[in-house]
Parts: C-alpha cells; structure tokens; sequence
C-alpha cells in the first residue's frame, strides 16, 4: 500500500472544539552544527518541536517535526533562526511555531598564573517561537564561578567561605534582532560579575592567585545578580537571571533572580531573591 492510500487519521477533524496550546515532539537527541559566527562546533542536542494545534485538527504530524530537524536544523546559526521557523512552519502547516534547542558548548580558559589551557564546557538553550510572521529567540548560557561571602570575611579573624555559583542568563532577542548577546560575550559577563571565574586547569601559582583574587571581590548571591544585570542593562538588553550559590557550610542552597524587560522608560526589574541568613 502507498501513503496515499492509507488513512490519514492525524489529519481528521475534531468535534470537541478545544484548542491544544502545545504539542509536538521533546526529547529528541540529534547531532547539529553550531555556528555563530565565533563559536564553531559539532555536537548532540537535545530537541523539543511543538506548535499550537487548533480545536478542529484532530492530531499533529509528528513524524514531519523529525523531518523538519533533518532537514533545517542541521546547522543551527541563531541570526538565521528566524528564516529557518519560517520553513518549518510551512512544512508543520502551523501558524504558532516553538522549538527548544539545548547542548554543552566548550569554551578554552587559561588559568590566570600559569596561563595552561583546558576547556571550560557551558550550558546553551535557544528557545524560539514563531507566532504568524513575529519571531522572538531567548537565548540562555549557564556557566559556574565562584562567590566568596563578604559576611564571613568580615567576621572571622581569618579566611572566608567560598562556593561554586551556577548562573544561568537569558538574553530575548527577536525578528532582525534575535541574538542580541553571543555566547562567548554572556560567558563573560557572567565571569566577570563573579567573586572569581573558575578554571580547568589549576596549578599552584594558579590557586594561589584564584584564591586572592576571591577574597579581594567577595560577593553574596545578590551581589553577584545585581553586578551582572547592571552590565546587561548597559547593553540595552532585556534578560532574565538566575544564580544558585551551592553553599559550602549550609545545608542549603542560596538562590537569587532578577529580570529586565529594557522597554524605555518602562524598565521593570523582579528580584526575588530569597532571604537567607547569614549568621
């Protein structure tokens, strides 16, 4: 039997006029090609293609969403993103449009005293949605570094407590303009509102240096978050962050978030930090 000879029972209509926000694909692994102009690289993402179903279509066709990373999603360059939903969008025959795209992205890091070179490994997430012909792109980069606690600087006779932070920030971007930071930029603005970058590779002069150069920059969690927005609110972009200290001498986490939505002189900030106590 040929497809076309096959019921096609996707495609039927339905009679219980309830509209499906989302539906689609997710968990899909498949290698891509990374290119955005700075960073270049082959690896394994992790995949998710939904659209909006309306209340008279009775399924989705699944199949073609595989298709459709197959044939468009091979190289992925977010400034061309916008292009690519829109042929995607043909294919699916959707007029609301979202793909979520996550792999590990290596980035090379010198240790600041001996200058030894290893690969540091981030986290990127692009989410885009594609609603009639407006395109809007969140990219997000979570990276770790360090935070030293002014707090117990200040109080003790001697040394502080330190942790790894994890930082995620999320730029949104959209139509012409759909990656306004790339991401070896947001790896470093997250660095440098850091207590300290972390390093791959650490020698002795190396932990040497890291260490005084943590304890000269401490920072709570909020610290941290107001630095980073400072400098994206500087660029003019609107974000959204989140840092997780993994706190070394408390049995839990301390967590901060902020977001910036950059319309003129509308610019609304949301922290909700949460309160953690410090003694």
């Amino acid at each position: 039997m040929t497809a076309d000879s096959l019921p096609d029972v996707q495609g039927a209509p339905d009679t219980r006029g309830i509209d499906i926000d989302e539906v689609g694909i997710g968990g899909l692994r498949y290698p891509v090609f990374f290119d955005d102009g700075v960073i270049e690289q082959s690896g394994v993402a992790e995949i998710e293609v939904v659209v909006g179903l309306p209340a008279d279509r009775r399924g989705t066709h699944m199949s073609r969403m595989v298709q459709a990373v197959e044939s468009y999603l091979g190289r992925v360059n977010p400034y061309e993103l916008h292009t690519v939903f829109k042929a995607v969008a043909v294919l699916l025959d959707t007029s609301d449009l979202r793909i979520s795209l996550a792999l590990p992205v290596p980035t090379r890091v010198e240790s600041p005293a001996t200058q030894n070179s290893g690969y540091q490994v981030h986290d990127l997430a692009l989410y885009g949605r594609l609603i009639d012909d407006e395109f809007q792109l969140t990219s997000t980069v979570t990276t770790d570094v360090t935070t030293l606690c002014p707090c117990s600087k200040a109080i003790s006779d001697y040394g502080a407590h330190n942790q790894r932070s994890r930082v995620s920030l999320s730029t949104h971007g959209e139509n012409d303009s759909p990656y306004p930071v790339q991401m070896v930029d947001a790896v470093q603005l997250i660095r440098d509102a850091s207590s300290c970058p972390v390093y791959p590779v650490v020698k002795r002069p190396d932990e040497r240096a890291i260490t005084m150069a943590a304890y000269d920059n401490p920072k709570f969690v909020e610290d941290l978050i107001r630095d980073l927005t400072s400098s994206c609110r500087e660029l003019a972009v609107p974000h959204d962050i989140t840092a997780r200290n993994i706190e070394s001498i408390h049995s839990h986490d301390a967590v901060a978030r902020v977001s910036w939505a950059a319309r003129g002189a509308e610019h609304v900030s949301r922290p909700t930090s949460l309160d953690v106590e410090r003694s």
